[in-house]
């Protein structure tokens, strides 16, 4: 395992072949000093992302899940802003004929036991999952090559992020 070693531009295209193309166990940081740095990260997780892929989106409320999310959408061409789903649960993107991009907002849900009742682990082989708040209430049901950012504001600074980007295998 690799413990926070930390994502820089010189760095990000290999770290990321490693978190896309292995099943092996990582963990990286990567510390965001403002909105334009998140969506760059964001971005550059999208050109690897693929059908069956599942990353969970962790952390307090105005840590940046949304803006990370947008990242993504940008790099899709997605037009109008990513929202988080908190009321209907799921929005889905198609980005091309081949598979959507499923975007889950899990903050409602109780546990794994009604998401599997409500909405069930069909999703996951379907299209790409970006799941809000999923290491937190349905962790017991996300596969093993689930990808899980932890993101946490810094306190002396409003603009910064800290990423914890892992994998246990």
């Amino acid at each position: 395992m690799i413990f926070l070693e930390k994502i820089t531009d010189k760095n990000v295209d290999n770290i990321l072949d490693i978190i896309f193309n292995t099943k092996n166990s990582f963990e990286y940081e990567y510390i965001s000093k403002n909105v334009d740095d998140t969506k760059w990260l964001a971005r550059l997780f999208a050109k690897y992302l693929k059908k069956g892929d599942i990353i969970t989106l962790n952390g307090e409320l105005g840590s940046g899940k949304t803006v990370f999310l947008n990242g993504i959408a940008s790099y899709f061409n997605i037009e109008n802003d990513v929202c988080s789903p908190t009321f209907t649960i799921v929005n889905e993107y198609n980005i091309n004929k081949e598979y959507p991009i499923y975007h889950f907002d899990v903050y409602r849900i109780k546990d794994s036991q009604e998401f599997l009742d409500d909405i069930g682990t069909e999703y996951f082989e379907d299209g790409i999952c970006l799941i809000e708040w999923g290491d937190e209430i349905i962790q017991d049901i996300l596969p093993k090559n689930t990808i899980h950012i932890d993101i946490q504001k810094d306190n002396g600074n409003i603009n910064t992020r800290y990423f914890k980007i892992w994998r246990k295998s």
